[in-house]
């Protein structure tokens, strides 16, 4: 029974236990991420928080108590020029473990433990969270993604339909078209009764010959239709002798 036993042992002797944390810690810290199982990760996460913390006060003494932990120069290199810097802001909770499943051979229980500032992928889903928290009753904006979708359609040059160009010449002609009607209305009207006008005075010039010719042949049938009426009359005839010999009687 494990009765007052905060530390697991992990069926090690102290000097080997020791040993391997501090691998285990200098490799978490060169690769940022490494798989193992999960009780080795939680004891890893004990010893290699606080080592975190010590490198944010960057000098010899906190160096050399790294060291004497660590004992890989690289490491502590590694750790107090760049994890230190990307770390400055967060207070604890350097690390984080991710569960894959469970091992063929004795089927322990794997994991991944990472640091959390190297993850880029998992930052990138908690700022878009946090960017769609929103209270309750205000309208909703744009999504982040909405408006990244709405940039690339905006840099991305559109490609245009070969049917759509070549119809585009005819809508363009009747559109000049129309508009040449619209904006000249009265350079249309003044061909047009331009048009019409010499109709017109060609009707009244022949009109006014063909009344000519009537009223000539109007002239010319009077007096010749007069004499036939003359000769063609008997009854006028015998009227004229009547009062020719009335007036030589008397």
């Amino acid at each position: 029974m494990r009765h007052r036993k905060k530390i697991n042992s992990l069926g090690r002797k102290s000097a080997h236990r020791k040993k391997t944390m501090s691998n285990m810690a200098s490799s978490l810290i060169l690769h940022k991420r490494i798989t193992t199982t999960i009780a080795k990760a939680k004891a890893l996460r004990v010893y290699v928080e606080p080592l975190i913390t010590k490198s944010k006060e960057d000098s010899t003494h906190s160096r050399r108590t790294v060291f004497s932990y660590l004992r890989n120069k690289y490491a502590v290199s590694e750790l107090f020029r760049e994890v230190s810097q990307k770390v400055a802001d967060r207070p604890g909770g350097y690390t984080r473990i991710l569960k894959t499943g469970f091992r063929k051979g004795d089927g322990a229980e794997m994991c991944f433990i990472e640091l959390v500032d190297y993850n880029t992928h998992m930052l990138q889903t908690e700022e878009d969270t946090q960017q769609k928290r929103t209270r309750r009753g205000r309208r909703r904006g744009k999504s982040a993604d909405d408006q990244e979708t709405e940039q690339i359609a905006a840099r991305t040059p559109k490609k245009e339909d070969p049917a759509a160009t070549a119809e585009q010449p005819k809508e363009e002609s009747v559109d000049t078209a129309d508009e040449q009607l619209t904006e000249a209305p009265e350079v249309v009207a003044d061909s047009a009764d331009k048009q019409e006008a010499p109709d017109a005075e060609v009707k009244t010039e022949t009109e006014a010959k063909a009344e000519e010719v009537q009223e000539t042949e109007k002239a010319e049938e009077q007096p010749g239709a007069e004499a036939d009426s003359k000769e063609t009359d008997p009854e006028k005839k015998s009227d004229n002798e009547e009062d020719k010999d009335k007036e030589t009687g008397k």
